[in-house]
């Protein structure tokens, strides 16, 4: 779930694992399936795939579930039930939604979202309303331990191709173009840096700031519902709430 900080969308990531985790490990599986169904088993020639991977690998998914994905992904059965569908529209406030699904019935999914749309005060919009407003992206998030410094990380990083290297409290988050995620993803391994997540996602080229806490709460709502439909795989979004309003809103 992408919209407000990376690391938000982590920590959100993280409670699902802990709450559901068998929901969020068959979303993962499916994404291996198509990657590996459009691409190739191969993650060395499939950038998508790899990403896929390294995803699944962050929040512990078993080997033998991505080898069976993948197996499955290469296969000529049962993936081939598998379709791959992009939801847009807009949330309360006017913000933009992108929301990417791998269904085996689109006449079940696309009726569902669309209710999931309107009980959050949003709409569902016809293809292409919101997506020139986001671009691909490889992204790598690393915790700061003390030891790693900017100057470092962000030589290492451009070296491999890497656009930008960005410091928060947190940590570091290294953005690259998808054509540079494998080998940015190499120079991290070789100099045993390992992201705490790291996966292929849209990111906004322009925010839609929300300071009404209603609508802020409509919004996330809308979000959490999205992320916790089987069928979808990644939900993005435009929005841009402030830090406080965030946290006064997770703590209810």
């Amino acid at each position: 779930m992408s919209g407000h900080s990376h690391w938000a969308g982590i920590k959100h990531k993280k409670a699902l694992v802990d709450a559901k985790r068998g929901k969020l490990w068959s979303k993962l599986a499916k994404a291996i399936i198509i990657a590996a169904k459009i691409g190739g088993g191969d993650p060395d020639g499939n950038i998508r795939l790899r990403a896929a991977i390294d995803e699944a690998k962050a929040v512990s998914l078993p080997k033998d579930n991505i080898a069976r994905a993948i197996k499955r992904g290469t296969g000529s059965d049962a993936a081939d039930q598998l379709d791959e569908l992009v939801y847009e529209g807009y949330g309360a406030g006017g913000v933009a939604i992108y929301a990417e699904a791998v269904t085996d019935n689109r006449n079940r999914t696309a009726p569902e979202i669309r209710k999931i749309f309107e009980q959050c005060g949003g709409k569902l919009g016809t293809t292409g309303c919101v997506a020139w407003n986001f671009e691909r992206k490889g992204t790598f998030q690393i915790v700061k331990d003390g030891k790693l410094t900017e100057d470092f990380l962000m030589e290492l990083a451009l070296e491999a191709g890497a656009d930008d290297v960005i410091e928060s409290e947190e940590g570091f988050e290294i953005v690259c173009a998808p054509e540079a995620y494998p080998a940015v993803s190499d120079a991290l391994t070789k100099a045993k840096i390992e992201p705490v997540d790291s996966q292929l996602g849209l990111q906004a080229k322009d925010t839609a700031e929300i300071t009404d806490e209603e609508t802020a709460r409509r919004v996330l709502k809308l979000m959490d519902m999205l992320d916790d439909h089987d069928d979808i795989q990644k939900v993005s979004s435009n929005y841009s709430i402030p830090d406080e309003l965030l946290e006064r809103l997770e703590d209810e």
